[in-house]
């Protein structure tokens, strides 16, 4: 990511929700980005997953820019490369938990089974449970599932443990950085909780549209081959 603005026009206010953003990921790097409301973190990783589009800069993954990519490119790259973790779990709860993951992994070209998904979030023994018979946590644990069934390069989560206690939360996030560790998958965490940064490789603050700090956890791994 090189130098990416987003400018919102509503009327005649102009938001300037990103300004000159410089940012490289690497490879099964676990990322997490802090921030106040407003910073700029959820646009930030809309972008960086292909939901929305840089007004100025580049985007650059794995040597294909889709700064100008149509928009039949954006949705192949979200289907084949990405996962998706919302803080509002999404699940349709007419569906089982194995039901729901099966819905991306029968898009995908090389799925893992839903079974393998959902007991890798420890969730092997609910997969016939509705979404009404699950905790707040196991549903987003079902979330994770689904999001990670299709082997995606790049896992995105915009606060996953927003709509969760502190207890619950914590195994939210020990079950993405327990991804990251096992497929390498590389993960960025956008939250409010400051207490998770010693999960991650590198922790970023943001404030005002702009990257403000930028820390490296010294007992991690440092990942070499880039990914953005």
């Amino acid at each position: 990511m090189l130098g990416v603005t987003k400018t919102y026009i509503m009327g005649e206010v102009r938001v300037q929700a990103l300004k000159s953003v410089d940012l490289e990921l690497a490879k099964g790097e676990f990322v997490v980005l802090l921030g106040a409301s407003g910073s700029g973190k959820s646009t930030l990783l809309n972008i960086l997953g292909g939901l929305d589009v840089p007004t100025t800069g580049r985007v650059i993954f794995r040597g294909q820019d889709l700064t100008a990519a149509s928009d039949r490119v954006l949705t192949r790259f979200r289907r084949q490369s990405v996962g998706f973790v919302f803080q509002f779990y999404n699940l349709i709860p007419s569906l089982t938990a194995r039901e729901n993951v099966a819905l991306v992994t029968d898009i995908a070209p090389n799925p893992m089974h839903p079974r393998e998904a959902l007991e890798r979030v420890h969730l092997g023994d609910r997969i016939h449970h509705f979404p009404s018979q699950l905790s707040g946590g196991e549903q987003q644990r079902v979330a994770i599932a689904r999001a990670i069934a299709k082997r995606p390069q790049v896992l995105l989560c915009d606060e996953p443990t927003g709509a969760l206690d502190f207890q619950t939360g914590k195994l939210v996030l020990e079950t993405l950085a327990q991804v990251n560790q096992e497929l390498g998958t590389t993960t960025a965490v956008i939250t409010h909780n400051a207490g998770i940064a010693d999960m991650a490789d590198r922790v970023l603050t943001m404030r005002s549209g702009t990257i403000t700090a930028d820390q490296r956890n010294e007992h991690k791994v440092e990942p070499k081959e880039l990914e953005w």
